[in-house]
């Protein structure tokens, strides 16, 4: 009697759906919102567009020296993999565009800031918005915008503030920056100062920093950095407005600050940012980064991006990529997957951080894709980046989480994606890999199978590594 055990099946056993069977959740249409208008007055597009290409046009220039000079991926921009401009370099982009190197290093950054250069390790390239500069308008703003939002890395402190008082100015400036849009003018700058002082008691006080009723005789609770306490606040707002004034989001002089119509507009982006997650039925702004991302579980992608920009719009970008990664490293293999597509949207800032767990073997998959991607690659062929068992592991986790989240046929289509091309293969190399799921994705995987032989061998195969067979 032979077996019907199939020797040598191929993976591609199950058509694909038309798209008329796929779950009647999936093509419903979620009703759109209203596109939201800016505050009257706002210019159009195009015009803030101008702005920023205005404002830009020096780091523009030494980006674009640099693709020429150096060309695409030119080695030895950097001097020390921190994307420090080299001596050398400096001084050879200062002759030719009759510049100082002082003024070439200051475009430098504001170009890396903006987007304009990548930096990766002692290599620099083009960033993907110089390639777009004089045909999109979007991408000027985003660059713009993101040199805004590194404001504080763009104008650096002085060393001798505190960096504790620092980071808690760092943090209440969104709440004084949306005072000055809803004030529509000039704002005195004590005014500022005593709404600053606010919002820093409002944090030390989430932290538990300070009583919420101090008795004027009894012993104040330490502070987590007492110097931070005790630094003067006035000279920290008079830094952060000069650093939002060195990029173009607000004017500040005569005592008084007034935002720019691009500084604006970019407080009124992130403010629409916050309230479209506010509206969700889950209410993801308000969430931790785990429940944020079961929340975005069932949107459709560029939905889940929306929420995902809307989320980190509310929080600084370093912890938020901490909770992010955090939230990867559960057993929850789907927020691992949603995790690191949020990181995708976080984009070069998590850089650093997503480098960081290449030694873990849950996320060293997840992180070499995502770093793929980051540094140019087609997202159709960073798989490549992964050798068989990281794409074997990586199959496991992302059936995993089919297993956990979706349906059985999705399951079934789930073999397609494997690298193995067989099934008998796939088999061996899954259970070689060590994955903790593995037998419970086998025997989710056998039970959806129409194939009763296939189903078998799978399920022998669960079987054998239940037993460490």
């Amino acid at each position: 009697m032979t077996s019907r055990i199939p020797r040598d099946s191929r993976l591609r056993l199950v058509r694909p759906r038309p798209l008329a069977a796929a779950p009647t959740a999936i093509n419903q249409r979620r009703a759109r919102r209203p596109a939201p208008r800016p505050p009257e007055g706002t210019p159009a597009p195009a015009e803030l567009a101008r702005m920023a290409r205005s404002g830009l046009a020096a780091a523009a220039r030494v980006a674009r020296w640099a693709d020429a000079a150096l060309g695409p991926g030119g080695d030895g921009a950097t001097a020390d993999g921190k994307a420090t401009l080299s001596d050398a370099t400096a001084e050879r982009a200062a002759r030719a565009l009759g510049l100082t190197p002082a003024q070439v290093r200051a475009d430098w950054d504001t170009a890396r800031l903006a987007g304009l250069v990548e930096v990766h390790g002692g290599t620099a390239r083009p960033g993907w918005r110089l390639r777009a500069w004089n045909r999109d308008d979007s991408a000027v703003l985003r660059g713009w915008v993101a040199l805004c939002d590194a404001w504080s890395l763009a104008h650096p402190e002085p060393e001798e503030y505190e960096p504790a008082a620092v980071a808690e100015v760092v943090t209440a400036m969104p709440q004084v920056l949306s005072f000055l849009q809803l004030s529509a003018g000039p704002v005195p700058v004590p005014q500022l100062l005593d709404l600053l002082e606010q919002r820093v008691t409002e944090l030390r006080t989430e932290r538990c920093e300070v009583d919420y009723a101090p008795q004027a005789d009894g012993p104040r609770p330490a502070l987590a950095d007492p110097a931070a306490a005790d630094a003067p606040l006035e000279p920290l707002l008079d830094w952060a407005l000069r650093a939002l004034a060195s990029v173009g989001a607000l004017t500040y002089g005569d005592g008084q600050a007034t935002l720019t119509p691009l500084g604006s507009w970019a407080v009124w982006v992130k403010l629409e940012q916050i309230c479209v997650a506010a509206q969700s039925p889950a209410g993801n702004i308000e969430q931790g980064a785990e429940d944020m991302l079961r929340g975005c579980a069932q949107l459709r992608p560029n939905a889940a991006r929306a929420e995902y920009r809307a989320w980190l719009a509310a929080r600084p970008v370093g912890s938020a990529v901490t909770e992010l990664i955090s939230a990867a490293r559960g057993e929850d293999a789907l927020l691992r997957g949603l995790a690191f597509e949020a990181l995708r949207v976080v984009g070069a800032p998590a850089e650093p951080a997503v480098r960081t767990v290449l030694d873990e073997p849950t996320l060293r998959p997840y992180a070499l894709l995502w770093l793929a991607e980051h540094e140019g690659a087609d997202p159709e062929d960073a798989h490549e980046v992964l050798t068989r068992e990281e794409a074997t592991w990586l199959w496991v986790d992302t059936a995993a989480a089919v297993a956990d989240h979706g349906e059985a046929p999705l399951l079934v289509r789930h073999l397609e994606s494997a690298v193995q091309p067989t099934v008998p293969a796939l088999l061996n190399e899954v259970r070689a890999v060590g994955h903790p799921r593995t037998v419970q994705v086998l025997v989710a995987l056998a039970a959806a199978h129409p194939d009763p032989a296939l189903a078998k061998a799978v399920r022998r195969a669960a079987f054998q590594v239940h037993t460490g067979g």
